[in-house]
């Protein structure tokens, strides 16, 4: 009986293409949810004016449910971060990089069915069932479907906040990161727990803190295009391609 040993390549993705793809992601969710979130729905909806917001979604419905697809995009990539972050982080501390990215896909899950909401008010104003509505009732449902976005939304960034948190720390401990990344990140989640713990508690409270300490989440982006084009420190230059070693059995004849 002879043994031979065969070499198959497989193809393993290294840490650069992770972090790209993180990077990449949270790019394009940075431009969508803002253009979605502030450049649509905030032009669009009137607080104090049911009947006004009505006739702006029913005037822009397009524009409305392009931030509807613009914001279901957010939640996917949410996720592809969500892994991405996860690899890149595990060889810190994998039971904690494993929480921040369940926080990571709990967000989006809380976030998707607020998404519910709009398309509720999309079908409301567009379709037959609300024109056989009185005005009256067709406004007050969009507005109470928009209350329940809204009220979703906020409970989604509680969790995002605390993934920040945990992610904070991670970076915070990661050789491949600068330490102030992870300061800052974790300033960013506490920027959104205290946004939407005062809009539980204080409603009438103004101040939105994650205006101003949202500046990690930018520079994680930087620093993850730049950890995709520079490598990593604790990885080593070796090929993308590794080589396994596969023992075949083979019978022999034997031959008198």
């Amino acid at each position: 009986m002879t043994n031979q040993i065969t070499k198959r390549p497989t193809v393993d993705i290294s840490r650069r293409a992770v972090a790209l793809i993180a990077g990449f992601s949270l790019l394009v969710m940075a431009l969508l949810a803002p253009f979605a979130r502030f450049g649509v729905l905030q032009a669009l909806v009137v607080p104090a004016d049911a009947a006004a917001t009505v006739e702006n979604i029913i005037a822009s419905e397009g524009l409305f449910r392009v931030a509807i697809a613009a914001l279901l995009i957010v939640t996917f990539l949410d996720i592809l971060v969500a892994w991405a972050l996860y690899v890149l982080l595990r060889p810190v501390n994998a039971a904690l990089a494993l929480l921040v990215g369940w926080l990571r896909l709990a967000a989006p899950a809380v976030f998707a069915v607020a998404l519910a909401n709009l398309l509720d008010v999309a079908q409301l104003v567009g379709d037959a069932d609300g024109a056989a509505l009185q005005p009256a009732q067709v406004q007050a449902q969009v507005m109470a479907s928009i209350a329940s976005f809204d009220n979703g939304w906020d409970i989604s960034l509680a969790i995002f906040g605390l993934h920040l948190l945990g992610l904070g720390y991670l970076l915070f401990r990661s050789a491949d990161f600068p330490r102030f990344l992870g300061v800052l990140v974790a300033i960013a989640g506490g920027g959104y727990l205290a946004d939407s713990f005062t809009r539980i508690l204080i409603p009438d409270f103004a101040f939105t803190f994650s205006v101003f300490t949202f500046v990690g989440e930018a520079l994680l982006i930087v620093w993850l295009f730049y950890r995709a084009i520079k490598g990593f420190p604790s990885e080593s230059d070796s090929p993308g391609a590794r080589v396994t070693e596969q023992r075949l059995t083979q019978p022999t004849t034997l031959i008198p």
